[in-house]
């Protein structure tokens, strides 16, 4: 399950941080210092769960959740806070849970246990349709993960290239490669094709190896090292 931790104090990021390592089923895939940010990488990554500072500069927990209540789906919400008077209004958004700092190894073990079911069904939730977002000049917009064509590193930034059209994230190919490992494929150090969308491989006369996909005209350039896993996975469908 992927966890975004959101807390101004790098102490506290890092005490959960090591506190989940004991928790192998929780992956922790980012970490913000503000409200403004951990709202975007939640957007970007799309957490099942998150750990949400209330008191903190920009924009305090309690909006943050509530915009994160809007996403669909949303991701579950475990406030961790040293102010324990907020307990009242953090309830108004409905979290998961409501943590006091500095947390316990077993607090933590006990609130994730209480929200492991409900967590898991969130996860399904998600996986049956699973997106990618990217910002369109002021705009924040979005696609299902399943148009999606391939990934390839643009110097500092990666493109998307999908039905309809590409964009410019920055998220880097590992950090897609994490949070997609079954849907994803690595094919060269700079590209990842979504595996559904393979069709056929093709050598050159320079002796390069180009693979092409369905729905795309473009041929994608396969490394020496990928290359056996690549015509492996494609044999199946060779007559």
């Amino acid at each position: 399950m992927k966890v975004l931790i959101v807390d101004d104090e790098p102490l506290a990021r890092a005490r959960l941080q090591r506190l989940l390592l004991v928790h192998p089923a929780y992956q922790v895939v980012g970490e913000a210092a503000d409200g403004g940010s951990g709202l975007q990488l939640a957007i970007e990554l799309q957490p099942d769960l998150v750990f949400l500072d209330i008191e903190m500069p920009d924009r305090n927990g309690l909006s943050v959740a509530a915009e994160l209540m809007q996403l669909q789906p949303p991701p579950a919400v475990v406030f961790v806070t040293a102010h324990p008077q907020h307990a009242l209004a953090a309830y108004q958004v409905a979290p998961a849970d409501y943590l006091l700092k500095p947390v316990s190894a077993e607090r933590l073990a006990t609130s994730l246990q209480r929200i492991g079911l409900a967590t898991k069904a969130h996860l399904e939730k998600q996986q049956e349709q699973q997106w990618l977002s990217y910002k369109s000049g002021s705009s924040l917009r979005r696609i299902e993960l399943q148009q999606l064509f391939y990934l390839q590193a643009d110097e500092k930034y990666v493109r998307m290239v999908f039905a309809g059209g590409e964009a410019l994230t920055e998220l880097s190919l590992k950090q897609f490669e994490d949070l997609y490992p079954e849907q994803l494929l690595r094919i060269h150090r700079h590209t990842l094709v979504l595996k559904r969308r393979l069709k056929a491989l093709h050598s050159l006369p320079d002796g390069r190896h180009v693979l092409e996909l369905w729905q795309s005209d473009d041929l994608l350039e396969i490394s020496r090292r990928e290359l056996s896993r690549i015509r492996q996975l494609l044999l199946p469908v060779i007559p």
